[in-house]
């Protein structure tokens, strides 16, 4: 079959992957599943990836296929899977666990102690079939595709992830401001405006996003290159701040905002990263506010989202490349050209 593999780091996305053939995947144990992709979403994270920055954080042997955001159809299962079958459509968790481990008894499965991550620790879905297990598949309802809905495999639960977090402290008349109405941005403040009744903030570098953000609800939008983003939220709030911001930028420029921008006793959710933190314990002490970090969502959570979906609550963006134009994806994401997600489709 054939596959994107990464050989080695590199700043370059031009010749970030190589496609080449590769052995279909054998399932190797009674759980596992193996995908034939109709879809994968390439992620930021990808080019983060490509340029050596999970190494120290997450094991991997390269070369090795990218690819965490997978969606397609049942090929094959194990002699123990009774959750699908084959020929069944599926969405992929990025994360195979293990279900024994005292975090996954907790319910808490993305600290599963056992976990394999694909297209992070193991061969993701920028291929032809993906090797996955039982625990990490969710059926989905009739008349989802495969191909569209793949984004939200990672995307989506992690928009979904911190939405989720944020709307637990967020009460009707109260602000949240999205920073970054990107890939993850849009699918953020759609699961906010499903789920409370807060007056959503969207901030953007872009004119575009920000149209996209009040045909997706947003109540005010800020064009952060114009406007002073913490003085306009301080404005709009008559000066109390936003009780729940939820970054998809992660720059310095954005965490910087939080002193000034957060209400007292809020939360900075930091989503997107490559940026850093540079703030006085001081300055945390007095807003009494907190930055919160956002890895993905459990299992339960994409569940939860694609029901979202199906009610018709939250739509992708998308833009549809072969796997033959993945270099041409990371290329155009590194430049912030594509709208919304891109999917990559198998030969």
């Amino acid at each position: 079959m054939q596959a994107a593999r990464l050989h080695e780091y590199t700043d370059e996305m031009s010749e970030a992957l190589e496609v080449e053939e590769v052995d279909r995947p054998e399932l190797e144990k009674s759980d596992e599943v193996l995908v034939e992709v109709s879809g994968a979403g390439w992620c930021q994270t990808d080019n983060h990836i490509i340029e050596g920055m999970w190494e120290e954080y997450a094991p991997q042997d390269l070369p090795m296929t990218l690819g965490h955001e997978n969606a397609g159809i049942v090929a094959e299962v194990g002699e123990e899977v009774t959750l699908v079958e084959e020929g069944d459509p599926v969405i992929c968790h990025p994360v195979q666990t293990c279900g024994i481990c005292r975090p996954c008894r907790l319910g808490e499965d993305m600290y599963c102690e056992n976990s394999a991550f694909n297209g992070l620790t193991t061969d993701g879905g920028f291929a032809e079939y993906l090797q996955t297990n039982e625990r990490a598949v969710i059926p989905l309802p009739d008349g989802v595709d495969p191909t569209e809905i793949a984004p939200h495999a990672d995307a989506g639960i992690t928009a979904y992830h911190a939405a989720k977090k944020a709307v637990r402290e967020l009460n009707p008349g109260d602000t949240c401001v999205v920073i970054g109405v990107g890939g993850l941005g849009h699918i953020g403040l759609q699961c906010l405006d499903a789920m409370s009744a807060a007056d959503v903030v969207a901030a953007d570098l872009k004119d575009e996003a920000l149209k996209l953000a009040e045909d997706l609800g947003a109540r005010h939008t800020i064009n952060s290159g114009e406007d002073d983003l913490a003085s306009t939220v301080l404005d709009l709030t008559d000066d109390e701040g936003a009780q729940q911001v939820l970054d998809f930028v992660g720059a310095d420029e954005t965490t910087a905002t939080a002193p000034e921008m957060v209400a007292a006793g809020g939360d900075h959710h930091v989503i997107g990263y490559g940026g850093h933190i540079h703030e006085p314990c001081q300055a945390l002490v007095d807003g009494e506010f907190s930055f919160k970090g956002t890895l993905v969502g459990k299992y339960a959570e994409l569940q939860e989202l694609v029901a979202l979906v199906d009610r018709g609550d939250v739509e992708l963006r998308t833009e549809v490349y072969d796997l033959s134009d993945i270099n041409t994806v990371a290329e155009r994401l590194e430049h912030r050209e594509i709208e919304g997600r891109a999917v990559i489709t198998p030969p």
